[in-house]
């Protein structure tokens, strides 16, 4: 399943969802599961894409007050990993701004975002794994990680049944404690043969690579996270082998 917006752009249908949650900050989650239930009652593809959809904007934005602060950067960091045509925009808006008022806690909306991965996927979702990269791209929009962002995250990844090895990973990508570590973001050992990591690195792009998370159901509006992480895997094992030729 490929994830778009286009089975929304019918604005009746953001309309109707968003009328039955209502304008009120309070409860909005309880409303919009109670919405999404009953307004697409009897699509049950469409009712899982619309959770996807309104669970990330919700997470989003209790992402970027994390640390106390919306700052301009990182609704724009929002903009660029959830893809969305203009017309929706004032909907998208809407459902953030109420979101980040919302008296619910972020786990309510996280969990619910759980729930929507494959079944059969197990641990380390690779959806999952995604929506942690775009929420990073955010928390870092502003130029810093604040203490309470990686608080948050990690909270996210244990809820998501990311692993706290495989955390510090896709952690590596992004913030970087003590200087930029390829082996880390790789996942491999400096005292592992060069062999080794450019497998390792093989399977990674394999996995992560764009074009097949979406075969695996990872919505097409995380490809900014999605080609951000590959990027990152380039630089890594880029890094590696320019430090074995000298070696």
């Amino acid at each position: 399943m490929i994830f778009d917006f286009a089975c929304l752009q019918i604005s009746s249908l953001w309309d109707r969802l968003l009328g039955a949650i209502g304008d009120a900050a309070g409860g909005v989650l309880g409303r919009m599961v109670e919405a999404v239930r009953t307004v697409f009652e009897g699509d049950p593809e469409t009712r899982r894409q619309v959770s996807f959809s309104v669970a990330i904007i919700a997470l989003s934005a209790k992402m970027a007050k994390a640390d106390g602060i919306v700052s301009e950067s990182e609704v724009k960091a929002f903009q660029q990993i959830f893809d969305f045509p203009d017309e929706e925009a004032r909907n998208v808006a809407r459902l953030y701004n109420l979101a980040r008022q919302d008296v619910a806690g972020y786990e309510a909306y996280a969990l619910k975002l759980a729930g929507l991965c494959s079944p059969g996927a197990g641990d380390n979702c690779p959806m999952l794994e995604n929506v942690v990269d775009g929420l990073f791209h955010i928390a870092k929009a502003d130029g810093l990680v604040h203490e309470d962002e990686l608080i948050f995250l990690g909270r996210i990844a244990e809820i998501f049944h990311i692993n706290e090895e495989h955390f510090r990973r896709i952690m590596a990508r992004h913030v970087h404690l003590d200087g930029a570590d390829p082996y880390l973001v790789l996942g491999v050992s400096p005292q592992d043969d060069f062999s080794k990591i450019r497998k390792q690195y093989r399977l990674l792009v394999s996995e992560h690579h764009p074009d097949r998370l979406i075969a695996r159901g990872v919505p097409v509006a995380l490809h900014t996270a999605a080609n951000e992480r590959m990027a990152a895997l380039n630089a890594a094992y880029a890094a590696i082998s320019k430090e074995r030729r000298a070696a």
